[in-house]
């Protein structure tokens, strides 16, 4: 891993007697693009929270760049660190580029280049219309601009493609790509675990406060066990010798309503399952093997169980 800009140990937080965040402890390193995934509740609104400073830990130790939170130099380092929120709070009566100005003066950042972000957000043609005219997807997308104020190494991004639509939530992780490759590191929570799964380098779940799992995606697939769904077409005629292939080799065949027959196969069936297909080619339509997804995987951390036993 690249030079470790986050450094989480042993943090808790609690609400009276009940622990919000409960020993968690990972980091992220320079240019690294991490997913902090769990239920609403999980504790990671609040960890990043603590992160910034907003509100103290119980026990443990955050540091960013080096710096503790609670360190003298951490209102310097701060000012590298760009966050949104889940919620962001804006002046309705204020314009865009008057809000992202009004931002720019609290972090000390050049309020020269906030025209540019607007324009990067897909916010150039709205820029001087008062923000209670701005849709829920505007609102996220200056929300975002405010966090890039001032360039920052981190970013915290708390459920930030809330409100776009499919369009821009592609241009939003195209933008989150540009800036990982020039170094800035970035931690994203989302419930949307579909729409990260192919794009963050590792995997962090958190379940009642606690880390469950940690990786990236296809290490915490494998770990798992999860099996894979198996879709077979047979061609007329042929169901019956498709399905006693599939019980010869193990398999429990099962019949869809839509003339497929599906099937249930663990990893250690995979090389099996190869050779099954090898010898029912001319029996055979078409077939999809369906890998284990990042929500299954999440699934199986928060709750202990597989895809199939759920579906059942």
């Amino acid at each position: 891993m690249n030079a470790v800009v986050v450094e989480i140990k042993g943090v808790v937080k609690r609400y009276g007697a009940t622990p919000v965040v409960d020993g968690i402890g990972f980091s992220c390193g320079e240019g690294e693009m991490v997913g902090l995934a769990g239920h609403n509740g999980a504790g990671k609104s609040t960890l990043f929270k603590m992160m910034l400073g907003i509100i103290a830990a119980d026990a443990g130790d955050i540091l960013l760049f080096g710096e503790p939170v609670r360190g003298r130099r951490f209102r310097e380092v701060r000012r590298a660190i760009g966050y949104l929120p889940e919620h962001v709070a804006l002046y309705d009566n204020l314009s865009g580029l008057e809000t992202l100005r009004f931002f720019a003066r609290l972090k000390s950042a050049d309020p020269a280049g906030c025209k540019d972000l607007l324009e990067r957000v897909g916010l150039a043609g709205a820029m001087h219309r008062a923000v209670r005219e701005y849709s829920k997807g505007m609102r996220q997308r200056l929300g975002f601009a405010q966090a890039l104020l001032g360039e920052p190494r981190l970013l915290l991004l708390d459920e930030p493609t809330n409100g776009l639509d499919p369009e821009a939530i592609h241009d939003f992780y195209d933008q989150l790509q540009q800036l990982k490759n020039a170094g800035t590191t970035i931690l994203l929570s989302s419930h949307l675990l579909a729409e990260i799964q192919s794009r963050v380098d590792r995997l962090v779940i958190m379940a009642s406060g606690k880390l469950v799992a940690t990786g990236t995606v296809a290490a915490l697939a494998a770990a798992s066990g999860l099996p894979a769904g198996l879709a077979l077409t047979p061609r007329e005629g042929a169901r019956e010798r498709v399905k006693g292939a599939l019980l010869a080799a193990g398999l429990v065949p099962l019949d869809a309503p839509d003339g497929t027959v599906h099937a249930i196969v663990a990893k250690p069936h995979r090389m099996t399952l190869l050779r099954v297909l090898a010898g029912l080619s001319g029996d055979l339509q078409e077939y999809t093997l369906t890998e284990p997804t990042l929500e299954d995987v999440f699934l199986h951390h928060q709750r202990g169980t597989t895809w199939v036993e759920r579906a059942a």
